[in-house]
């Protein structure tokens, strides 16, 4: 059984930093892309940064700049490091990635994890 679990949210002022992991556990063949999603109170699910496995990166505009995707394929992880942290970041923040059980391509499927709570405030 796959599962991803994150760690590293809390509270945080502004202006702060905070970095999140998301270790990937089970048996599985292998990871491709990772990510980091966030949903706050009575909005939708938006994506925050993702990683393919060749270590490409994409981030919403909202962060550019200000948070770091990065990852550790010999730790089936995925790291976001956040700097300036701003109130409007606060969410909590969930992990993806698509991760195959065999060989076959037809094998990917999209994982998440619990999610953890980022909450930005004086």
């Amino acid at each position: 059984q796959v599962q991803l679990a994150e760690s590293g949210g809390g509270l945080v002022q502004p202006g702060g930093s905070l970095r999140l992991s998301c270790a990937a556990s089970g048996n599985f063949f292998s990871i491709n892309a990772m990510g980091w999603y966030r949903q706050a109170p009575g909005k939708e699910r938006e994506l925050v940064a993702d990683i393919t496995s060749g270590s490409n990166t994409n981030y919403a505009d909202s962060v550019k700049g200000r948070f770091t995707i990065s990852r550790d394929n010999a730790k089936n992880t995925v790291y976001l490091q956040m700097n300036s942290l701003k109130p409007e970041d606060t969410s909590v923040y969930y992990c993806n990635a698509i991760i195959y059980s065999s060989s076959n391509w037809l094998s990917g499927m999209h994982y998440w994890g619990k999610g953890t709570l980022v909450t930005v405030s004086s």
